[in-house]
């Protein structure tokens, strides 16, 4: 059985919800990553923030990422994965929940994410095409 912890990038870092988007950019430029996890101030999962979420929800609107929080991006209930979970329980949340990126979680702490390159090197290309066909076919109905 492969495990969400075998197949995450390990490292991954929060962006505490009170920080602006313009250290959130900044962060992501010095990790090399699109997304990061909110935390709130017990370091708990609060929402992902994207590049995507501040170019198009913030700069896009003409608001400015030096006012704008972390945390005011959040939005919706954060799915996140134990570590210990089953590949399959990982690929039915993105899947169910229409993510590309999951926090990976162990003792209440992150531990890491998963995206769709880590997906693309652990799994095989049958379940890589499902995978695909069910997130990418309801993304484009909606």
């Amino acid at each position: 059985m492969t495990t969400a912890g075998e197949i995450m990038h390990r490292g991954a870092q929060w962006i505490p919800a009170h920080e602006t988007l313009d250290r959130a950019a900044q962060l992501m430029r010095e990790l090399n990553v699109g997304a990061l996890p909110i935390s709130d101030e017990n370091e708990r999962l609060c929402g992902i923030l994207t590049d995507r979420d501040i170019v198009v929800g913030c700069v896009a609107m003409g608001r400015d990422p030096s006012k704008i929080t972390a945390g005011d991006m959040a939005q919706g209930t954060p799915r996140w994965i134990d570590a210990s979970a089953d590949v399959g329980e990982v690929l039915q949340e993105m899947e169910d929940h229409q993510i590309r990126r999951l926090p990976v979680i162990e003792n209440k702490r992150l531990v890491g994410m998963i995206s769709e390159a880590d997906l693309a090197q652990h799994l095989t290309e049958d379940q890589i095409a499902y995978w695909a066909e069910r997130v990418y076919a309801r993304s484009a109905s909606r």
